[in-house]
């Protein structure tokens, strides 16, 4: 075993990423990420560039959120898929000691921003629906841009200490990492200190993190479907019941395959590589798709920005 300050010496990482697939393979996972990564930044920054084009979006709190919601996709899936590219084009790829540690500081950081933005879009519905007469006054584009603000500042602020303490175990030559990502996993594997405390406490971090913003989201929406059931049936309840399931699609992609990676005891290796990759990659896809371009309001907004439409 290394002495505790051993990490001094470790310079880099070698990533892993998919040894077990062979060159055509891929380099057909390649082409495909890498048109996944193009569409999730078209599509994302379509989203940002009409919000902050339009003087009408910009005072609907709605779309304050969805605009950050779209500028932390840009940035989550950027923070890992220019190194997954790489790695699959060169196997076993290095990482420097201290850019393996910013990456797993950045992919933690805006993965728990999510989960605060997405709580936020879920109280926003809540308001609009439940309290119609007060939402003005209980979401006023200045309140959500401070409650924007709150979710980037506490999403970066909730995993420095558990990254900080991982980041001073010892590992263990040829310090390689299964993975194609720094990851606490792999990361915990690499270490040849006593390492349980580091994962529990990381792993307590996210648990945390998780099923709060999931038990928000889910009161929320109770709340949201028990009040839209008592409307009577018409557009009012359609639309109503549209923006929540598009919501709630993405609520459920996103923190459904988290779960299963950070939150449950959960496969290692190729599995575990699949299911980071759908939230690393997929959810920030779908995003535009499933939520942002089926609303009405943003693809007229976009055809004015974009197209110069009416």
């Amino acid at each position: 075993m290394h002495p505790a300050n051993s990490t001094a010496t470790v310079t880099q990482f070698l990533l892993l990423g998919f040894p077990s697939l062979g060159r055509q393979s891929r380099e057909l996972l390649f082409a495909l990420l890498s048109l996944a990564y193009a569409a999730t930044m078209v599509g994302n920054f379509c989203i940002v560039w009409a919000v902050l084009r339009d003087p009408r979006l910009q005072r609907l709190p709605m779309y304050i959120l969805l605009g950050n919601f779209s500028w932390l996709e840009i940035c989550y899936v950027t923070s890992t898929a220019p190194q997954m590219l790489c790695n699959l084009l060169s196997p076993g790829l290095p990482i420097s000691f201290h850019a393996c540690f910013l990456q797993f500081y950045f992919f933690f950081s805006l993965g728990a921003t999510e989960c605060f933005l997405l709580a936020a879009m879920a109280l926003d519905r809540y308001l609009a629906i439940c309290q119609p007469l007060r939402y003005p006054v209980l979401m006023s584009p200045q309140l959500c841009w401070t409650l924007v603000a709150s979710c980037w500042f506490f999403g970066f602020m909730w995993f420095i200490a558990p990254i900080s303490l991982m980041s001073r175990l010892s590992f263990c030559s040829p310090y390689t990492l299964d993975h194609f990502v720094c990851d606490p996993a792999p990361l915990l594997a690499a270490s040849c200190s006593p390492a349980h405390w580091a994962g529990q406490i990381c792993s307590t971090a996210s648990s945390l993190m998780i099923f709060s913003t999931v038990s928000f989201i889910l009161a929320s929406y109770g709340l949201i479907i028990t009040a839209v059931l008592r409307l009577p049936a018409g557009a009012g309840r359609h639309k109503a019941f549209s923006t929540c399931t598009s919501h709630l699609a993405i609520v459920s992609l996103f923190f459904g395959s988290v779960m299963v990676n950070y939150s449950i005891p959960t496969a290692s290796g190729t599995s575990g590589k699949v299911v980071t990759l759908f939230y690393a990659v997929g959810t920030p896809l779908l995003n535009p798709l499933i939520y942002s371009l089926r609303n009405k309001e943003m693809k007229g907004a976009l055809r004015r920005t974009l197209l110069g439409g009416p």
